[in-house]
């Protein structure tokens, strides 16, 4: 995990990798290329990228008119500004079932400076009520690359949240191959499961090894997809580890942690923790310090898992 990549870099890497690779797919942005990544497609696939301006409503119409017509699109605008459409993406792109993946970049207070009006803390949980729609956020850039293809050769739509911060690299590009709907485990562990989406993923791999000095054996596990959710990983966790934390940049209602509380609830019940913000709007500051600021730290995820455990 030496290298840092934004899933942002990562995203926009993916459109000029798959776009070598097929010639259907459009790519569109709301006056935000250079900052989404849509840029770097559009400087190679001018004839393929549309810029529709500051209107977000109109970015999320129009690709699914475009998407009516049989070619995937990627929707991007920052993750705050895509919920200006939200009614957009629920009538003409979730309903219909259109292959449209709205692309939500600048997600969570780790955005940082920008501050507490633009770090997007509810998107998931906006997201996840709209049937039909799957929610994924990948833990580093090598899974948001290769989430291009997935979601261009799947039909259905998406929300694909996206963080301008770099991060660790956790997979190896040359040998990953996501599959929306399943949760990976990237560390077995038998005490409590850590289960983390995003930016958080690589923090509670560092909680592991915090905890794993004190004797303490975590299962890892990226559920980069939050909706359609892994339901039998969560209960399979649930059964070998006997406790339950999630970790993410984002409100703690509505979330992944509501998410696997859910299942956990009707299915399997067990001692779960959810770490994320409190029912409050962020504030400005360096992201990383935010993180601090938060307890977002491999140390205090490994403090509250336990107190989970005890």
């Amino acid at each position: 995990m030496s290298e840092k990549i934004s899933t942002r870099n990562g995203f926009g890497n993916g459109l000029l990798r798959e776009a070598e690779e097929r010639e259907d797919f459009i790519v569109m942005d709301a006056d935000l290329a250079k900052s989404t990544r849509g840029g770097w497609f559009r400087d190679e696939y001018p004839e393929r990228w549309i810029n529709v301006g500051i209107s977000e409503q109109d970015l999320f119409a129009t690709a699914a008119g475009i998407a009516e017509t049989g070619r995937p699109v990627f929707a991007n605008t920052f993750a705050i500004f895509s919920e200006r459409g939200f009614e957009q993406v629920r009538q003409q792109i979730a309903r219909p079932e259109r292959n449209v993946t709205v692309v939500g970049s600048h997600a969570g207070v780790i955005t940082g400076e920008d501050g507490p009006s633009a770090q997007t803390i509810e998107d998931i949980s906006a997201y996840r009520g709209l049937p039909n729609l799957r929610v994924i956020s990948p833990a580093d850039a090598v899974e948001a690359n290769a989430l291009v293809t997935a979601l261009a050769d799947d039909d259905d739509p998406a929300y694909l949240r996206l963080i301008r911060e770099s991060v660790p690299v956790i997979h190896d590009e040359d040998d990953y191959e996501p599959t929306i709907g399943e949760g990976e485990i990237l560390r077995e562990g038998e005490d409590v499961t850590l289960m983390a989406h995003g930016a958080m993923v690589h923090v509670v791999q560092e909680a592991a090894e915090v905890l794993a000095d004190d004797g303490i054996d975590a299962r890892v596990v990226n559920m980069s997809t939050i909706k359609p959710l892994d339901e039998e990983l969560v209960v399979e966790s649930a059964e070998k580890t006997g406790a339950i934390l999630t970790a993410e940049d984002h409100n703690v209602y509505g979330g992944l942690g509501s998410a696997v509380a859910e299942v956990l609830a009707e299915q399997r019940p067990t001692p779960m923790k959810r770490v994320g913000i409190e029912d409050e709007f962020g504030t400005s500051g360096n992201g990383l310090d935010l993180y601090e600021h938060y307890g977002f730290t491999g140390e205090d995820i490994a403090e509250t898992a336990k107190g989970l455990i005890a």
